[in-house]
């Protein structure tokens, strides 16, 4: 027997538009595009990678320990993030000397996690 659920996702008569189907499939981003576009939600699905990208969105540039300082983690944990980070294109690396600061790579990013943020907002004024 089926769920009301399982009836909710199903169609109630089998009938496929086939022009909209063709503009919405023609609109599709390729395979790869889908996998990169998966890598880096999913790198943003982790909640202390999540955080390092939050304390640079705040703080601008920052070193190994400020971020670590104000996320709450270990230098090393936030190391081993920002290498997966870094590897994704999501951060980037400026050296003076022996320190490295990191940063957000590109506003595409600030605006990612902006409008992720906006969103929870929203969710929460309309309840």
């Amino acid at each position: 027997m089926s769920s009301a659920s399982d009836i909710a996702e199903e169609c109630a008569v089998r009938v496929v538009d086939a022009e909209k189907v063709a503009v919405v499939s023609a609109a599709l981003p390729d395979g790869d595009t889908i996998g990169e576009l998966a890598q880096v939600f999913g790198l943003l699905s982790d909640p202390g990678r999540l955080r390092v990208i939050t304390a640079l969105l705040e703080g601008g540039e920052m070193c190994v320990c400020d971020i670590a300082a104000a996320c709450g983690n270990s230098e090393s944990a936030v190391s081993h993030a920002l290498r997966l980070l870094r590897a994704n294109r999501v951060v980037r690396v400026r050296r003076a000397g022996r320190m490295a600061y990191y940063r957000l790579d590109d506003s595409h990013v600030r605006m990612l996690l902006d409008l992720a943020l906006a969103h929870i907002g929203h969710g929460e004024d309309a309840e």
